[in-house]
């Protein structure tokens, strides 16, 4: 499969209502921006912006709306409430790399929510919740996180990096494409866990989030 010209925007962790690990990140000296909710898909956020993408803690907090015949076959009201059992709790969202846009990266199919603006879509990769949500956004570009960036305390600034773990195989094309673009390796294990790279390490610290979120740290 020849590499097409995607890069990550942010990654998403199914949490418990409010996410109240993200004090975690708070206490190691990250710095938490604004949050929103998604009305008509049943979910909330909390996020994290970096200058290059952003991490968002997302939670259902409308059962009915997330099981609604409109976002039910987005799969997150099964990802969220399975994500401590076979569930992957996480989802990679990318944007064009560059100026040059492409539609749909790989299979799947167009996701409009109620609070989207028209014509804009998700594109969605065809694939179980046994792997992360892949998701690909066409209208977003890096510009727009680097208005909402804080600095932080901690002193990061991009991530640089993404290691998946997965106690499944990735089989399907959208996993394959990602991994090709180079957005994140993976690698086969025990349980979920995503391992972030920010600045390329140069620190040489980690910080396991475990068992407050399925994150380690490298800074």
């Amino acid at each position: 499969m020849s590499r097409v010209p995607i890069e990550l925007d942010h990654l998403f962790v199914c949490t418990d209502v409010n996410a109240p690990c993200a004090q975690r990140l708070i206490e190691l000296g990250f710095t938490e921006g604004p949050s929103n909710t998604h009305p008509g898909q049943g979910t909330a956020n909390r996020r994290f912006f970096f200058a290059n993408a952003m991490i968002e803690l997302i939670w259902v907090s409308d059962a009915s709306e997330a099981q609604s015949p409109k976002t039910r076959r987005t799969l997150l009201w099964e990802r969220w409430s399975g994500r401590k059992e076979q569930a992957s709790p996480f989802g990679i969202c990318m944007r064009p790399a560059g100026s040059e846009e492409i539609r749909s990266p790989f299979p799947g199919w167009e996701y409009r929510p109620d609070y989207l603006p028209t014509p804009a879509a998700f594109h969605i990769g065809d694939a179980g919740i046994t792997e992360p949500m892949w998701i690909y956004l066409s209208f977003l570009r890096q510009s727009r996180l680097e208005q909402n960036f804080f600095e932080h305390q901690i002193g990061v600034r991009e991530i640089t990096g993404l290691t998946l773990t997965t106690p499944f195989p990735l089989q399907s094309p959208a996993s394959q494409a990602v991994i090709e673009s180079s957005i994140l390796t993976a690698r086969s294990g025990g349980e979920s866990l995503i391992e972030i790279e920010f600045d390329h390490a140069r620190r040489e610290k980690a910080e396991d989030l475990r068992p407050h979120l399925p994150l380690i740290l490298r800074v």
